[in-house]
């Protein structure tokens, strides 16, 4: 990430991270009347998005949509941390359900900004950001009840956060039903690499075992998070 004055920080430049591109457009000319910031750069996809903040110089400023069309929930946003070098990630989606807030923000996300807001909000939003803050909707109302269904969902994105980008990916190869020996031929590492990566992912999980990895992985999807009414 583009370091600044400590007493002057700026947000110069971000990637837009949508695949609608009139929404891009607009959210383009938003940015840049309301925030200042002037170099902006789009993925229609997560793995285009990726593969941008694998390149120097990384944006002060990731802006994602959740609804992707190779994303399965907040694995995105959670994806993108890994790899985002410290740059603030915010989401600008039209799921603005509180429960989605939540997971979002626990996920990571250093502002939630719903996708149709006036521009007004988006300047609020972004000054959070620019600040180190983190931005919330007005109306927000975080869940307090740690018993709930909606906050244990979030507790597990919470802990799949803290994965690195080569757990997350090994969390997705036993997800998809992989041995070992398989993660390690496909992912062209030596299989004790593997099982040293499972053990971590394990602990930092809080589970004893990879089913139990599995199925909180798919407990903190993105569609389990979503009214029954949608």
């Amino acid at each position: 990430m583009t370091s600044h004055s400590l007493t002057e920080p700026m947000l110069t430049s971000a990637l837009i991270v949508d695949d609608h591109p009139l929404f891009c457009d607009a959210l383009s000319m938003t940015l840049k009347a309301v925030a200042g910031i002037s170099r902006i750069e789009t993925a229609d996809r997560l793995e285009a998005a990726i593969a941008r903040l694998d390149r120097e110089p990384l944006p002060d400023v990731v802006v994602l949509d959740l609804n992707l069309p190779d994303v399965d929930g907040l694995d995105g946003l959670i994806r993108l941390k890994s790899v985002a070098a410290g740059a603030p990630v915010v989401v600008v989606s039209s799921l603005a359900d509180n429960r989605v807030i939540g997971a979002a923000l626990r996920a990571g996300a250093s502002g939630f900004v719903p996708k149709h807001s006036h521009r007004d909000v988006f300047r609020a939003a972004f000054e959070a950001i620019r600040l180190g803050k983190t931005y919330v909707p007005e109306g927000f109302t975080p869940s307090n009840d740690p018993n709930s269904p909606a906050t244990q969902k979030e507790e597990a994105i919470a802990r799949l956060s803290l994965l690195t980008r080569q757990q997350a990916k090994i969390l997705q190869l036993i997800c998809e039903g992989m041995l070992n020996k398989q993660i390690a031929y496909d992912l062209s590492i030596a299989e004790t690499t593997v099982k040293a990566h499972v053990t971590a992912i394990m602990r930092k999980m809080g589970v004893q075992s990879r089913t139990q990895a599995v199925l909180m992985a798919r407990g903190a999807s993105f569609d389990s998070l979503m009214p029954e009414s949608e």
